[in-house]
């Protein structure tokens, strides 16, 4: 069985939850995400974690 998890979902995902734990960092964690999403795009989409 191959599992291949791709980092947006799953970045989008940690984002998602610590939002929820810890509002007062959402500014932080938009900050990484948006820095996150253009890295995958200049790199093509081409980064997996597995």
């Amino acid at each position: 069985m191959n599992l291949h998890i791709t980092l947006l979902p799953l970045v989008s995902l940690l984002a998602g939850i610590l939002v929820l734990l810890m509002p007062k960092l959402l500014h932080i964690i938009i900050g990484l995400y948006l820095i996150i999403i253009g890295l995958i795009g200049l790199f093509g989409g081409h980064i997996h974690l597995f």
